[in-house]
């Protein structure tokens, strides 16, 4: 099972960090110890002193692919969920000024937060689906799949071209403006429309 991440695929993310716009999807990979499922709580890792929450929308591959074409890639997922893809922005920011990979700041253990998933029936439209997160009660991220860049076919599609996908494997989808630190015992909810999708405590 792989963690596949989308990074840069909305606009007013990409502003409040102060980058370009790609021309093209840019994705990385996490570990599969990175997973964090059931609401279980996230412990602040001591390497880092500025960990960010990025609330994203997932899809779950469910067969087999590679080179797969646009117009196919709706019949490689049938299910939607919400997640948190958690960064050590210090060490991100440090290993881009010297040029270096950053997974260090991506990929550690419980950086993955990943909610039960959705039918994807049960959306009248994926191209307008809401979803928020919330920090202590306060919403802190709005987002909506109408504001990517690369939609999530796309994303399918390209990421093929190069990994093939596999039955089980999860595409986290890129996150709207709004990332922010957080701090111990801050509680961070997360929903698509009106639907709770997880609750957790940072440790």
């Amino acid at each position: 099972m792989k963690i596949i991440c989308v990074g840069l695929n909305y606009r007013d993310h990409i502003e409040e960090l102060g980058f370009s716009a790609p021309d093209e999807p840019i994705f990385f990979l996490k570990p599969e110890t990175a997973l964090l499922v059931r609401n279980r709580p996230f412990f602040l890792p001591d390497f880092s002193q500025e960990i960010h929450y990025e609330v994203e929308l997932l899809v779950r591959i469910n067969k087999l692919g590679k080179y797969i074409q646009p117009r196919f890639a709706h019949t490689y997922y049938n299910e939607i969920g919400l997640g948190v893809d958690f960064t050590a922005r210090d060490i991100q920011e440090r290993l881009r000024k010297e040029g270096l990979p950053w997974e260090q700041a991506k990929s550690f253990d419980g950086s993955a937060v990943v909610s039960p998933f959705i039918p994807k029936n049960q959306f009248s439209n994926l191209s307008e689906i809401r979803f928020s997160l919330q920090k202590n009660g306060e919403t802190v991220q709005i987002g909506n799949s109408n504001n990517m860049i690369f939609n999530i076919d796309q994303l399918i599609s390209y990421i093929s071209q190069y990994v093939t996908l596999k039955i089980g494997d999860i595409i986290f989808t890129g996150t709207p403006v709004g990332v922010g630190p957080v701090s111990i015992n801050d509680r961070l909810t997360g929903y698509i429309e009106d639907q709770k999708m997880f609750d957790f405590k940072i440790k």
